[in-house]
């Protein structure tokens, strides 16, 4: 029998020991070549850098590279596997930003949850360009993203808004197909953690000029206890829920999942496996959206949904059409943010990028909604649309 991938990719690690490395640019072949490229020539660099730090830019790896950082406490579907088994995640998280955006990423992974992540964080930005936060558990991500927003360079967690940014590109194609305007959508979202979120605040457009976003019709957001509503007593000691309960659900429903999707246009799963049915996608509005991302087990299967009467359904697996992948996502907004010299990635520069996705499928089909996650022109696509949008905020507009 063939290895299955789990087994290949165990091999795979073993044989190259991760699967980043580190390279020099420059020769070193003689002592002249010593001179120049370490000591004593590169004090001058240090001594010009030491008058301008902005220099750092020019003169060093600062302007092309990002930090890849988590402190291992929500690793994919593992959960809070701590720092060592995040490294094997994070240096793929690596490889996915040399080999599509031509990014030198690093994994940075934090040993201890009880220090001051932020101010660590902040220590090790002088040598990146950018911030790439990843696999933190909600909700210590929201208050460490926020208070990395102005150290002048760009930060985002990816788990968050790399997701939303995917989720909002499947949608303005979906609604393509289907002739449906994105402001007469009632959504569904399973999961109330990083990615639940920000989705939910990017779709209902919370904070963003309506005249760069339209928001959808109204969202329901559930997670283990069922609706997040306003007469939820448990979530007044958490933020981002009581924030949730008043961004979204107008009609203040109270319920299980199975309540909520009953009339609902489209469903999206950032949750657990096997939680939503056929019959539950029945109940939903006709020829219902259904992005069921949980990995590797989706919510519910492509072919469960289908039975169910769903028109079009993506997943996270690359086994079925429509893979909702953050690759398609973060290396474009990352090259795009770099190129740019962006301060941060705002909200504008987000939507940018998913129209980019977006529009790259010139004719989305109902099985074909998204580019592949292996096309690497989506990068470059991505990477125009962030940079121009964040020139137009720099020119004189808010950052939102």
């Amino acid at each position: 029998m063939p290895p299955t991938l789990y087994e290949e990719a165990l091999l795979l690690h073993e044989e190259h020991r991760g699967k980043i490395e580190v390279r020099g640019k420059v020769p070193v072949r003689n002592r002249h070549d010593l001179s120049v490229a370490y000591t004593p020539g590169v004090a001058e660099v240090a001594r010009r850098i030491a008058g301008d730090p902005n220099l750092a830019y020019r003169y060093t790896l600062k302007a092309n590279t990002v930090c890849v950082v988590t402190d291992g406490s929500a690793v994919l579907g593992l959960g809070d596997v701590g720092a060592y088994a995040a490294i094997p995640v994070m240096e793929g998280k690596a490889l996915l930003f040399r080999d599509f955006a031509g990014i030198d990423a690093f994994p940075i992974c934090f040993a201890s949850k009880d220090g001051d992540l932020v101010a660590q964080i902040k220590n090790i930005a002088p040598v990146f360009g950018g911030i790439n936060l990843e696999d933190i558990s909600a909700p210590r991500c929201f208050a460490i993203e926020a208070a990395l927003q102005d150290i002048g360079i760009p930060v985002m967690h990816d788990d968050q808004h790399g997701t939303a940014v995917i989720v909002l590109a499947a949608l303005i194609n979906a609604c393509r197909v289907q002739k449906k305007s994105m402001a007469d959508l009632k959504i569904v979202i399973s999961g109330a953690g990083a990615a639940g979120t920000a989705i939910a605040r990017l779709l209902k457009c919370v904070g963003v000029s309506d005249q760069i976003c339209i928001p959808v019709c109204d969202i329901i957001v559930c997670d283990r206890l069922g609706i997040i509503h306003r007469g939820r007593r448990d979530i007044l000691s958490i933020p981002h829920k009581y924030l949730i309960a008043h961004e979204t659900n107008h009609e203040n429903r109270i319920g299980t999942l199975a309540d909520a999707l009953v009339g609902a246009d489209a469903f999206i799963g950032v949750s657990a496996p096997g939680l939503v049915t056929p019959a539950m996608i029945r109940s939903m509005a006709k020829n219902p959206i259904v992005f069921a991302m949980a990995n590797p087990v989706p919510e519910i299967l492509p072919e469960e949904a289908k039975a169910g009467g769903a028109m079009i359904v993506g997943t996270g697996r690359s086994d079925y059409h429509n893979q909702i992948n953050n690759v398609l996502a973060f290396p474009g907004i990352f090259r795009g943010a770099l190129d740019a010299r962006a301060e941060r990635i705002t909200d504008k520069m987000k939507i940018a990028a998913a129209h980019a996705i977006a529009e790259y499928v010139k004719h989305p089909t109902k099985e074909y909604i998204l580019p592949s996650v292996i096309d690497r022109g989506v990068t470059r696509a991505v990477a125009v649309a962030v940079a121009e949008a964040w020139k137009r905020s720099a020119e004189g507009e808010k950052y939102i």
